[in-house]
């Protein structure tokens, strides 16, 4: 689980820095950030949905915080 949650990340923030390649190098003119943009909102989206439905199964539990 820890395997798919981390490539979740990568892949969140791989469309993150590619929104902003496209911002920085089309200056608005493409919707190539638009669609970088969606795509990170998208993964977030199942990423979180993922978790919740994996707390749900009893795949992974809360553990709290640790004092």
């Amino acid at each position: 689980m820890r395997i798919v949650v981390v490539l979740a990340f990568i892949g969140i923030l791989a469309s993150l820095a590619s929104a902003l390649f496209y911002l920085m190098r089309d200056k608005g003119g493409t919707s190539k950030t638009v669609n970088a943009l969606t795509l990170r909102i998208g993964l977030s989206v199942v990423l979180f949905l993922l978790l919740l439905f994996s707390y749900w199964m009893g795949w992974i539990e809360a553990t709290g915080f640790q004092r």
